[in-house]
């Protein structure tokens, strides 16, 4: 007997979809978390220590630029600097020279003692030995002549009182009135003397350099 019913078309097959997670490829799960070694308990890691600058390198013995120590002293035992030395008297130190007029031979001599004295030289007193010319001072460490007549100063005179200086082991210095003549006053650079001329208000003038140094400085 034929079949009345139509044929039933057959059903359409599924079109291919994304695979489902259970069927498709699996990705690799991430690796457990790796955390810091544990410290002292009740502390937190802290920051890393950072590189030490360049030139601040730690000073052996102690900290980074702290200064070390001398074996076998201390702090209280380091020597204190000493003190600054004092400058030597100069003019501009110095009182002003009063000097006193000359009249006679007697007031050159006065006023050549006074200016030792000004210059810094103590005890000055008549030399023991009679200068060939003139008259012969003495001071601690200094010999003086004064020539307080009106011819200029000689070169003998100058070499005189020179070799009596160095028999003594002291310095000298020339006071005359006239000034002195040309190849005394040659010597007395080559010696090392200094050279003063006593003008008629009684103040020693320099002639020579070494007398300027000597004002300078004094004794």
């Amino acid at each position: 007997m034929p079949d009345d019913h139509p044929p039933t078309p057959d059903a359409p097959e599924p079109a291919p979809g994304p695979p489902s997670p259970a069927s498709g490829p699996r990705e690799p799960s991430p690796g457990p978390a790796v955390s810091p070694a544990p410290g002292p308990r009740g502390s937190t890691p802290g920051p890393r220590p950072s590189a030490a600058k360049p030139g601040a390198s730690a000073a052996p013995g102690g900290a980074a630029g702290s200064i070390p120590r001398i074996p076998g002293t201390t702090r209280r035992s380091r020597p204190r600097p000493r003190p600054a030395a004092l400058p030597r008297a100069t003019a501009s130190a110095r009182p002003a020279f009063q000097p006193v007029t000359i009249r006679t031979a007697r007031d050159a001599v006065t006023a050549a003692a006074l200016y030792l004295r000004w210059l810094g030289y103590q005890d000055v007193r008549r030399a023991d030995q009679r200068p060939p010319n003139g008259i012969g001072l003495a001071a601690r460490g200094m010999l003086a002549q004064v020539d307080p007549t009106v011819r200029p100063t000689s070169l003998r005179d100058v070499e005189c009182l020179w070799l009596t200086a160095m028999t003594e082991s002291a310095g000298c210095v020339y006071f005359s009135l006239a000034g002195y003549a040309d190849d005394a006053r040659a010597v007395a650079d080559r010696l090392g003397v200094p050279l003063f001329v006593l003008d008629l208000t009684g103040t020693p003038q320099p002639v020579n350099s070494l007398a300027d140094d000597l004002v300078a400085t004094g004794a």
